[in-house]
């Protein structure tokens, strides 16, 4: 009987290497290999759920940048090759003219210089209602030329009869070694 009991207790030890042996080289490597896998697809899946987002803002943004482009207009176009700097003071002029702005003076600065562009101070002076000088700075926007506006000051006349006094710091703009000025 002791042969068949230590024989027993062998084939268990046995069967529980087998067993241990399984575990612990099959299936533990393959638990973890699957958990990688799962963790894989669900960082595939949220890739891919983002990237359907963000693909369904493409028509926006598309819509977006064809807004801002109808706005820009054609950029390039209103930065001239030439200086040209005595037929923009004569339309500044005329465009204060058109608006009845009185005591007018449009005064340029000294060039300036920066990365292909050169680019001209011009002081401008002038006095009407708020009004006119509103329409005023509405038809510079206009101008095929840019302008940017660098400081607007307004100021009451001192017995207040309506007249506004404006002082306005603009630049213009055009491509450098292109011509002069």
């Amino acid at each position: 009987m002791v042969f068949r009991e230590r024989q027993q207790v062998l084939i268990c030890i046995a069967a529980g290497a087998v067993i241990g042996g399984f575990v612990l080289f099959g299936y533990l490597p393959l638990w973890k290999r699957m958990k990688a896998v799962e963790q894989t697809r669900a960082a595939q899946r949220a890739v891919v759920t983002k990237a359907l987002g963000e693909s369904r803002q493409v028509p926006a943004l598309k819509e977006q940048l064809q807004k801002l482009k109808r706005e820009v207009g054609n950029h390039e176009a209103k930065i001239p090759g030439r200086g040209d700097l005595g037929p923009f003071m004569h339309r500044i002029a005329d465009l204060m003219n058109e608006h009845n702005l009185s005591e007018q003076q449009v005064q340029p600065g000294r060039e300036v210089e920066a990365e292909g562009l050169s680019c001209i101070p011009v002081s401008m002076r002038g006095k009407g209602r708020l009004k006119q000088i509103f329409a005023f700075f509405n038809s510079l926007r206009t101008l095929d030329r840019l302008v940017r506006i660098e400081r607007v000051e307004l100021e009451n006349d001192r017995d207040l009869s309506g007249d506004v006094s404006m002082r306005t710091e603009t630049v213009i703009y055009y491509r450098a070694g292109a011509g002069q000025v």
